[in-house]
């Protein structure tokens, strides 16, 4: 049995281009259309699955619908004398009438009503050769005009020359102000850097002088304290005879009356 003619237009048909650099995600759009009057359900598969991302990769395209797939190539180191091997295959079959898993269905589907179509991968990068020969050509092209008599006037005239002066004197001068307001800046900054630094030995002088004032306080505390106790040991070793005195007499007053009596 002969193989179905792939039923859905691809649009583009053949090559899927994606332009560098690619030192980022590039995307192409891949417009997959049902020009029948039955549901068809696709599936895109890449021979190199991990470069490439494809949303979406199956599903289901109504009669006379139409989807865009976008394919997302991911960042590689790019070599132009590398040939790319990449391909892409859209595979596609008529819809059953009752389609409950479209998994399900491409694994019992019979490889007779399969569709398929391929595409080639191309990586296109900027070419500097196109840039310079579009600026070759501005510059033949504008030639005519620098060179024609009624140009020459102008570029030579004396009028043109007080122009670039004045562009020349406008320069250094933004020059001169951006370097004035530089050193402004920095003078603004080095007067904060001198100013915090003062206050920063400021209060390191104020904290000495804290630290030493409370250890003068409690070493006149502890003065106080030693001068307290002496005083108080002088005033009870004072104190301690006159009262042995005052115990003797009244025991010598004591044998004297009982003698008497």
């Amino acid at each position: 049995m002969s193989k179905l003619e792939q039923i859905l237009v691809l649009d583009p048909p053949c090559d899927l281009r994606f332009k560098g650099p690619f030192t980022d995600v590039v995307t192409t759009n891949l417009k997959l259309k049902n020009p029948s009057d039955r549901r068809v359900c696709f599936k895109v598969k890449t021979t190199a699955p991990k470069r490439y991302c494809v949303r979406p990769n199956n599903g289901i395209i109504d009669a006379g619908a139409t989807v865009t797939i976008s394919v997302m190539l991911q960042p590689f180191d790019y070599d132009p004398n590398e040939k790319s091997k990449h391909k892409f295959m859209v595979q596609s079959i008529f819809a059953p009438p009752n389609v409950a898993e479209v998994d399900a269905m491409w694994k019992d589907v019979k490889p007779h009503d399969l569709m398929d179509s391929k595409l080639r991968c191309v990586f296109d990068l900027p070419s500097e050769n196109n840039e310079v020969i579009d600026v070759e050509l501005s510059s033949n092209a504008t030639a005519p005009v620098l060179n024609s008599s009624k140009a020459a006037p102008v570029l030579n005239s004396s009028k043109a020359a007080p122009v670039l002066t004045a562009a020349k004197t406008a320069s250094v001068l933004t020059n001169g102000s951006e370097m004035k307001n530089l050193t402004e800046e920095c003078r603004r900054l080095q007067a904060e850097m001198d100013k915090l630094t003062g206050e920063n030995r400021q209060l390191k002088d104020d904290g000495v002088r804290m630290r030493r004032a409370a250890q003068r306080s409690d070493h006149m505390t502890s003065n106080q304290t030693g001068s307290s106790s002496s005083m108080m040991q002088q005033t009870t070793a004072a104190s301690l005879p006159s009262l042995l005195v005052v115990i003797a007499a009244i025991f010598i007053g004591f044998f004297i009356g009982k003698f008497i009596l």
